[in-house]
């Protein structure tokens, strides 16, 4: 008697814990991440910072990252997420042709949420940094380092789309507000140090005397400093940046004759577009957009912003 009666209640027990495990496990919420395939270091640092978010989420969320090198992969994942039963999914669709499949999810049902890109679709959320902001930040940050008068270089990448383009006009409209005179040259680059290194390298072939370079990119920028010191010159007093590279922040303090400076566009900024996700799936009230603004990162501050854990 004694012996079942044992056998009972360890039974009892077994079958609470296990249902207990089984309801909590159903308690989580789903929510999947899709980000494109490393093209570049800022890229990478995405998807880091995604898992480590959801990692500390883990015991509220389950999760699944997919990483892709174009729309039709992406697309191809997202179904694949749909099957999995996402309830909600952070996007970072670099490229066009990701609206019908996004929209189509939005009426299944799941909850999207945009990292960066802004895209054509209703009911989406979206993350992202402020680009526009970067440019007003770059133009006071040169005036205030040579005054308003000047040679200014602007390094502009018209393949980076909207990206670019609102960087410049935010720089070009912050220059006409304040009354900055400067004379300016703008030339094409890409977000890569080798393409800033061979670029810059020409640009100061061209111009005798450069007093400032607004670059719009951490990678860029390291390729112009390496240019201007491998021609030994002195003139150049500032280069902006923009990102957040673990790399070009050590570089900052190495030059105390040029002023290094990032605006900070961090792929950190990831984890909100997580956290919005979840706080959607519970029922919170939350903003369509949300746009961080821009943080200013040169010398003097850079070691708040170094993380040797991160992959940009």
């Amino acid at each position: 008697m004694k012996k079942a009666l044992v056998f009972l209640v360890t039974f009892s027990l077994l079958v609470t814990l296990v249902f207990a495990g089984s309801v909590s496990a159903q308690d989580k919420y789903k929510i999947g991440v899709l980000a494109p395939a490393v093209t570049h270091g800022w890229v990478a640092a995405v998807a880091y910072h995604a898992e480590a978010r959801c990692e500390e989420l883990s015991d509220q969320i389950e999760y699944r990252i997919q990483t892709s090198s174009n729309a039709a992969e992406m697309t191809s994942q997202l179904d694949d997420l749909k099957t999995w039963g996402a309830e909600a999914i952070v996007a970072f669709p670099q490229w066009t042709g990701m609206e019908v499949p996004i929209r189509m999810a939005i009426e299944d049902g799941i909850e999207v949420v945009n990292f960066d890109i802004k895209i054509d679709v209703d009911g989406v959320y979206r993350v992202a940094g402020d680009n526009y902001d970067m440019g007003v930040e770059g133009a006071h940050y040169i005036t205030d380092k040579i005054g308003k008068e000047g040679t200014v270089v602007i390094l502009e990448v018209p393949t980076a789309g909207s990206v670019s383009e609102l960087r410049k006009a935010g720089f070009l409209d912050t220059l006409e507000e304040i009354g900055a005179d400067f004379d300016l040259h703008t030339y094409a680059t890409k977000f890569t140090r080798e393409a800033g290194l061979s670029d810059m390298s020409d640009i100061l072939i061209r111009h005798d005397q450069i007093d400032a370079v607004y670059s719009m990119d951490d990678e860029t920028s390291i390729g112009v400093v390496k240019a201007i010191e491998e021609a030994g010159r002195e003139d150049i007093k500032v280069v902006t940046g923009g990102g957040g590279m673990q790399e070009y922040f050590e570089m900052m303090p190495e030059y105390q004759n040029i002023w290094l400076e990032s605006a900070l566009y961090s792929p950190a900024m990831v984890k909100d577009a997580v956290d919005m996700a979840l706080d959607i799936l519970k029922g919170k009230d939350v903003p369509q957009e949300k746009i961080i603004p821009t943080t200013i990162v040169d010398r003097t501050n850079y070691e708040k912003f170094l993380d040797p854990d991160s992959p940009y």
